[in-house]
């Protein structure tokens, strides 16, 4: 019989717009493989999930970081519990993982880093303004797997985002920042492949260069052995 085709676990909200899965499930699939929606409505993450894909969405509650949040900003603690869980398991099976913004912040939260709750203060030569068109720089360290993946040390990148990484946990290495000084990518060189994104590729799908990064991720789920979850 042949191989079974590898399924890719795309996290996202349960009410908001599903845009981000939309686009994320295409270049997935466009890649030879499947993607399944997997949210605090529906966490099924049995089966042949060898790759995670942390969607962005809602700021993660500061309690998970050691900080006090805001009385009346627009959490989504079950999100926060289930994509915690989905990180933890995909860390421990050491398989693939791309966090994207939100995602990112989540995985490096999970592992002991913090986050800056509001940036935009102290932002000072990058705008405020959201965009999903590029509208910033970002400048990879010259060891950086993104150097290879992108072949460039430099890429414009869209931005969404009011929180950015603080402190990096220790498994994690930034290898790109903003002209702020904010990080923009991080990885783990002792993973398979875990790297997380401020920006957001998946809504600049029709970009050669943009596309690379999901390239990368897709080719080594297609490598991997490993299970997210195991009976």
């Amino acid at each position: 019989m042949p191989a079974e085709t590898p399924v890719v676990a795309i996290t996202g909200p349960v009410k908001r717009l599903k845009t981000a899965w939309w686009a994320t499930s295409l270049l997935v699939r466009l890649h030879g493989l499947k993607a399944r929606y997997v949210t605090a409505a529906n966490p099924n993450i049995s089966g042949n999930i060898r790759g995670v894909i942390l969607c962005g969405g809602n700021d993660i509650e500061p309690e998970h970081y050691g900080m006090t949040g805001d009385a009346g900003a627009d959490y989504d603690p079950e999100r926060d519990r289930l994509e915690m869980d989905v990180a933890r398991r995909a860390l421990q099976a050491n398989i693939p993982i791309l966090g994207i913004c939100r995602g990112s912040q989540l995985l490096n939260i999970v592992q002991g880093g913090s986050l800056y709750q509001d940036i935009r203060p102290l932002r000072k030569v990058t705008p405020n303004r959201n965009s999903i068109l590029p509208i910033k720089w970002v400048d990879f360290d010259e060891s950086a797997r993104l150097v290879d993946v992108y072949g460039r040390h430099t890429i414009k990148i869209n931005s969404l985002h009011n929180q950015a990484i603080d402190k990096i946990a220790e498994p994690l290495t930034a290898v790109g920042w903003d002209a702020d000084g904010f990080i923009q990518a991080f990885e783990n060189t002792s993973a398979l492949f875990q790297v997380g994104v401020q920006w957001h590729p998946e809504y600049l799908l029709l970009s050669s260069l943009h596309r690379r990064l999901f390239t990368a991720f897709c080719d080594v789920v297609k490598q991997t052995d490993s299970l997210l979850y195991r009976l």
